[in-house]
């Protein structure tokens, strides 16, 4: 594979997140080998193991601060102070404030992209926040909190929407319906959403609840298939006659990692309708469908499943017009390095695609 269109291929770069199944930290990690890049990686479940007692305790009680955070950061900060990589990029939260000081007196700018929002009370703490503004910049997939970062005290804010991992998303080499179910939704089971199918789930339309706590819930628990791997995700994606993608409304979301998935495995798409999907996709009915309610999705769903070839016109589309090297994580990766002065050639999609 070619690694022309990048200038900096052989620059160093850490990494901070998770890493396993579609996580963010394996997809950049990837990417940045990809592009010739060395890269020091650091898996923020280091900052969260622990006795099982101590770690809830730790949450719970201390703002939703990982147990082993002064430990990681500690030797995220010794690390590089051996490696000294040319960049750091943090993929979640795991750093705290005088750590990415330390960092940056090393002369290693610090960058963070926020998949989470931080104002969700559920993934965030009083902690984090406090080491947002010690960032260079910040990169954030929802145009919903740029006011905020600003008023936290951040001041290079920028708008990066999710991408995909092409290793793990991508239109398998024979399209086979699936047989078991019609409709597909990949996501966790949060308060809203599962109001959202019960609602849905009268229309009578065979559906699949794939993630975690689906099972936990009368309403969904007899469609519940548990967590899958991205291998089986990408082909579900792809058997399903239809994928739904809700976002995340405790994340403020406009769109979802599921959004750019669904479209590198030429999924037929049934979207929320937001201003960020519409932004991605174009008007209702060019690659996708929208929905603002379960009535409506239900209604658009049932109609959907008995137009096979429109269907199938709306797979091609969502697939040539999303589903392509420009939104995969390299060029996110790319995207990041460029606004941060990194000077990156223009990229040519079809050298690094894999």
């Amino acid at each position: 594979m070619s690694v022309e269109g990048f200038e900096h291929a052989g620059m160093k770069l850490a990494l901070v997140g998770h890493s396993g199944g579609s996580h963010l930290g394996g997809s950049f990690a990837q990417a940045a080998a990809e592009l010739g890049n060395g890269v020091v990686f650091f898996d923020m479940a280091e900052a969260f193991r622990g006795p099982r007692f101590a770690t809830a305790l730790s949450w719970r009680l201390a703002g939703r601060r990982p147990l082993r955070l002064r430990r990681f950061s500690a030797s995220t900060v010794e690390r590089c102070s051996r490696e000294s990589p040319e960049i750091l990029i943090a993929l979640g939260a795991a750093l705290g404030p005088s750590a990415v000081r330390k960092l940056k007196a090393l002369g290693i700018p610090c960058i963070a992209f926020c998949s989470d929002d931080p104002w969700n009370k559920a993934v965030s703490g009083k902690w984090h926040m406090a080491t947002l503004p010690e960032y260079d910049a910040i990169f954030t997939p929802r145009r919903s909190n740029i006011a905020d970062f600003r008023k936290l005290g951040c001041r290079n804010v920028h708008y990066l929407p999710f991408g995909f991992d092409d290793r793990l998303f991508y239109p398998p080499a024979e399209r086979q319906e699936a047989e078991d179910w019609d409709v597909l939704f990949a996501g966790g089971a949060d308060r809203d959403r599962v109001a959202f199918m019960a609602e849905f789930l009268r229309c009578g339309a065979r559906t699949a609840l794939a993630g975690v706590y689906w099972d936990g819930f009368p309403e969904t628990r007899a469609h519940s298939v548990g967590i899958r791997t991205p291998e089986e995700l990408n082909a579900m994606t792809a058997t399903s006659k239809l994928n739904l993608c809700l976002v995340r409304r405790a994340n403020r979301d406009g769109h979802v990692m599921r959004s750019f998935e669904i479209a590198a495995a030429g999924g037929c798409m049934l979207a929320e309708d937001t201003d960020e999907h519409r932004e991605i996709f174009g008007p209702d009915g060019e690659a996708v469908v929208y929905f603002r309610t379960a009535a409506e999705a239900a209604k658009r769903s049932l109609w959907l499943l008995s137009n096979p070839a429109e269907r199938s016109r709306l797979s091609a589309a969502i697939r040539t017009k999303v589903g392509t090297p420009k939104n995969t994580y390299r060029a996110r990766l790319l995207t990041m390095l460029d606004r941060m002065g990194v000077q990156v050639r223009p990229l040519d999609y079809g050298a690094v695609a894999q």
